[in-house]
C-alpha cells in the first residue's frame, strides 16, 4: 500500500465489537484478567494500551520499521535512547541540534557520566575525527534545528557500521512522508510527534521506530520501567493527525518553498536557510535523500536584534511561539527560545546569530503569509528597498 493509505489504515482497523471506523480511546488504567497469568493481551496501561498500540503500529508502518514505541514527549523518547548507554560511553552528535537535546546531553547525561562531542552536521570527516574507543552512538538531526543543514545518513550509517556503533536519526523536521532514515541504514528513528505527525498543536508526544529486535526489546523494557508513556487520548489525537499527514506535508512544503524564495530576494533578509533552495549548500544531497524539503524556513534579518523586534511586532497571523509543524504558522527566536540552553558561546560556535528567526510555515493562504512577511520586513528595515510579493495568480 502507498503511504497515504497506510497513514489512514495501518494499525487502525474498525473496532471488532462495534464496527467504529476510528480506533476507540481506551481510557482505562487496568484490564480484567481471566485468571492468574491469563490476561487478554493487556494488563496495565503503562505497559500497554490498545490506543497506544494502534499508534505505535501506524508509526512503524510509516517509517518502514518493524517496531514502534510511543512516549510522552520527544524529549522522553530521546532520553530512552540515551539510556541504552552507560556512564563512560561517548556519543558523537551533530553540532546543530534542538536545544532540548543539547540540554539533555550537557545538563542531564554529562553529570551522569555520558560524554558527548559535536561534529559539523554536514562534514563526514568531522564525525570520524570525533569517534574514539568509548564511542557507542552517532546522533544526528537532518535537516537540523535551526539551521537546516543536511547530514548524509547513508554515509554516516556506513561509518557507524564499520565501527560497531548505533546511529540514531531525529526525523522530526522531515516526517516519514519526506524522509525515512531506516532505508539509509539508521538503527533507530526518533520523532517529536508533537510536531508534524500530530500536526495540530494540541498534543505532546514522542516516538522511537526501529527494525532492530535487540534495540526494540531494550527500549520497550525502558518504556515500561520508566513509564514516560502517552495517555490514550494523546495517542488518539496523534493517530487522527497521521491520517492527513501526507496532504499536510505537501502543502507545508509548497508554501515554504514559495516563502523561502521570496525571503531570499528580499533586501531586508541577509540569509535564508531552506534545503529546497538551489543556494543551500546541501541542496543536491537533500534532493537525493528526501522526497521533499519540509515546511521549516530559517532566516537572518538585516539590522540585527532591533530589526527582529520590529519585525515580530508587525506579525498578526504568524504567531510568535515555541514548537513547529502545526497547521498554523509559528515563528520563534532560537537564541532566547528553543536554543537558549546552549548559551551565547555555544550558539556562536554553531552559527546561531542574534538576528536568526525560525519559521514553521503553516497551511494558511500563501498569499496572506507572503503579504504579512512583506509588511513586517518593510517595517523592520525601513531604509531598504521594499521587495513586493510575487504575483498571486493561481495561488490559494
Amino acid at each position: 500500500m502507498q503511504f497515504e493509505t497506510r497513514a489512514i489504515h495501518d494499525g487502525q482497523e474498525p473496532d471488532a465489537q462495534t464496527g467504529a471506523v476510528n480506533v476507540p480511546v481506551y481510557q482505562t488504567s487496568t484490564y480484567l484478567q481471566d485468571g492468574i497469568g491469563r490476561d487478554r493481551g493487556f494488563e496495565y496501561s503503562r505497559t500497554g494500551n490498545p490506543t497506544r498500540q494502534a499508534l505505535e503500529t501506524a508509526l512503524a508502518s510509516l517509517e518502514g520499521a518493524k517496531y514502534g514505541l510511543a512516549f510522552a514527549s520527544g524529549v522522553a523518547a530521546t532520553t530512552a535512547v540515551l539510556n541504552l548507554l552507560k556512564p563512560g560511553d561517548h556519543v558523537v552528535s551533530g553540532n546543530d541540534v534542538y536545544g532540548g537535546t543539547f540540554r539533555l546531553f550537557e545538563q542531564v547525561f554529562r553529570p551522569w557520566g555520558l560524554q558527548t562531542s559535536y561534529a559539523e552536521a554536514s562534514d563526514l570527516e568531522a564525525f570520524e575525527r570525533e569517534i574514539n574507543d568509548r564511542t557507542r552512538m552517532i546522533w544526528i538531526e537532518t535537516p537540523t534545528n535551526p539551521l537546516l543543514k543536511v547530514a548524509n545518513i547513508a554515509r554516516l550509517a556506513e561509518i557507524a557500521k564499520e565501527r560497531g556503533l548505533w546511529i540514531v536519526v531525529d526525523n522530526t523536521f522531515s516526517s516519514p512522508y519526506f524522509q525515512r532514515p531506516l532505508e539509509f541504514g539508521a538503527d533507530a528513528v526518533v520523532h517529536s510527534t508533537t510536531k508534524y505527525l500530530s500536526g495540530h498543536s494540541d498534543v505532546i508526544g514522542g516516538a522511537i521506530l526501529t527494525s532492530n529486535a535487540e534495540l526494540h526489546e531494550r527500549l520497550k523494557f525502558y518504556q515500561n520501567a520508566a513509564g514516560a508513556v502517552p495517555g490514550p487520548w494523546d495517542a488518539w489525537l496523534t493517530l487522527r493527525g497521521l491520517k492527513t499527514l501526507a496532504v499536510r506535508m505537501r502543502e507545508h512544503e509548497r508554501n515554504a518553498l514559495r516563502l523561502a524564495s521570496y525571503l531570499e530576494e528580499n533586501p531586508a533578509v541577509e540569509r535564508v536557510y531552506y534545503p529546497g533552495l538551489a543556494s543551500h549548500p546541501q541542496h543536491d544531497l537533500a534532493s537525493r535523500q528526501m522526497s521533499g524539503y519540509g515546511g521549516i524556513v530559517s532566516f537572518e534579518l538585516a539590522g540585527g536584534r532591533p530589526a527582529v523586534d520590529r519585525f515580530l511586532s508587525r506579525l498578526q497571523t504568524i504567531f510568535l511561539a515555541e514548537s513547529l509543524g502545526g497547521v498554523e504558522s509559528l515563528i520563534c527566536y532560537p537564541p532566547q527560545m528553543t536554543h537558549a540552553s546552549m548559551g551565547e558561546k555555544g550558539r556562536a560556535e554553531r552559527g546561531i546569530k542574534d538576528n536568526l528567526l525560525r519559521l514553521s510555515v503553516g497551511l494558511e493562504s500563501v498569499i496572506d503569509l507572503e503579504n504579512e512577511l512583506s509588511d513586517a520586513l518593510a517595517f523592520a528595515a525601513p531604509g531598504l528597498p521594499r521587495a513586493e510579493p510575487a504575483a498571486t495568480a493561481g495561488a490559494r
